[in-house]
């Protein structure tokens, strides 16, 4: 694992002036069995998301993958050398910021190499991240909930919804 992303959080104080609430490294890291660390930057809980002079830390939870319902998740992943992430599928709209280094992402029919500065908007679909390279490669990640259309889970059927991925921690999936 790398020096871990800097966080800085902003907020309130009691007569309403700007202030810096927190500034250094996120609160919560966690490793999966395949070694990619997962930095938790921040979530919301709703959109629109509730903004108070200053809350708990929300990232100090389970680590799933998708954000609560209607909430949004924002995390810097760590891809070491040989790093396979599980096939998933989550039913959010991910922005996913290539930051350093080389990553593959792997769909049903083809794969795209993404270099630091691409930017993958991953909608929902079956997808595998891989390094293929011998350096850590670094990815920011937004992640916004989302429901499946009508239409579409016509064609991907109704138990896709109970395939979907929950923990990268969890070794059964």
């Amino acid at each position: 694992m790398s020096q871990p992303p800097r966080r800085i959080v902003t907020g309130h104080d009691e007569t309403g002036v700007s202030v810096f609430l927190s500034d250094g490294p996120p609160p919560v890291i966690r490793t999966a069995p395949d070694g990619a660390a997962f930095y938790e930057m921040w979530n919301t809980d709703s959109v629109p998301a509730s903004i108070a002079a200053d809350e708990p830390e929300p990232t100090e939870r389970d680590l799933t993958v998708p954000p609560a319902p209607g909430g949004t998740k924002i995390r810097v992943n760590e891809f070491p050398p040989g790093c396979v992430s599980p096939t998933h599928r989550t039913q959010t709209v991910d922005y996913g910021i290539v930051l350093d280094g080389e990553v593959v992402l792997v769909l049903d029919d083809s794969e795209r190499v993404l270099r630091a500065g691409d930017v993958a908007i991953q909608r929902g679909t079956d997808h595998r991240w891989e390094n293929r390279t011998d350096t850590v490669a670094r990815m920011a990640f937004i992640l916004v909930d989302g429901v499946f259309s009508e239409p579409l889970l016509k064609v991907l059927g109704t138990e896709v919804l109970g395939s979907l991925l929950g923990s990268p921690l969890a070794t059964d999936q």
